[in-house]
């Protein structure tokens, strides 16, 4: 398999794993759906990571199967495509992207789909579809307007350019840079913490934040109204608030 996908108290790493760059391939964006669906289900998930391994994120499609597709091919894949990244958008838990090296093209546009992303000092971003005579089609030309605002996008996007991690981090396209080999343990440090968080809680602060940025500051307002009055129906609500009165705030245990 060229995606793999670990569990450990709590946390689930979604590892790809086609050497020597994990080129996305159908067959492995297949599998990252499958993973992603799998994570959503399995209750032992409560966070997720996305990794590459230490030298390389994903750099991007697989050039030459994409070369050999015509155009109703292509029709075909395309949703198909978006889909297997949607399913991992959709993750209901947090999900932090751990960078290292090459995340171009598809592997950019798959640290997009995380909630928050973490990179390593001497990875390299980018969007170079445009130089292969194409745009994003999984997802950047939205996601990536969505997160650092679209004359930025169009920058990148237009350009296909390369971007280094302390450019990243100015433009927002990351979120910390580490040393290359903290960046697993710093996701997994991340990850670790909020899967000790209450998971119904976590789960109606992302869908609040997501759908608010795809529809309108009213309906958005409306989503977050009614999770934060459903949450008071939870366990989980009622253990953090009577810890909070009784023994002060930041001590409830959720598990």
């Amino acid at each position: 398999m060229t995606v793999h996908l670990e569990v450990a108290e709590g946390v689930g790493t979604i590892r790809l794993d086609r050497p020597p760059m994990n080129a996305l391939d159908v067959a492995t964006q297949d599998r990252l759906k499958e993973l992603a669906e799998e994570a959503t289900r399995r209750e032992d998930v409560r966070a997720v990571i996305l990794y590459g391994g230490e030298k390389v994120f994903a750099a991007g499609a697989d050039i030459k199967e994409m070369q050999a597709m015509d155009h109703t091919a292509m029709v075909v894949r395309s949703r198909a495509l978006q889909d297997s990244f949607t399913a991992v958008a959709r993750i209901p838990k947090p999900v932090v992207a751990a960078v290292t090296g090459y995340a171009l093209g598809g592997g950019c546009e798959l640290a997009l789909c995380a909630d928050y992303r973490i990179a390593a000092d001497n990875a390299k971003l980018g969007q170079p579809e445009i130089l292969l005579g194409l745009i994003p089609g999984a997802g950047g030309t939205q996601r990536l307007s969505r997160l650092i605002g679209p004359s930025r996008a169009k920058d990148l996007i237009f350009t296909g350019r390369m971007v280094r991690a302390d450019e990243a981090l100015t433009l927002g396209l990351v979120d910390r840079v580490v040393p290359a080999a903290e960046v697993y343990e710093q996701a997994h440090t991340w990850a670790a913490k909020l899967a000790q968080g209450p998971a119904l809680a976590l789960r109606a602060a992302k869908e609040s934040v997501d759908v608010g940025l795809e529809t309108d500051l009213e309906t958005g307002l409306a989503v977050e109204r009614n999770w934060f009055a459903g949450l008071f129906a939870t366990e989980d609500r009622e253990r953090g608030m009577r810890s909070f009165v009784e023994e002060g705030p930041g001590k409830a245990k959720f598990l």
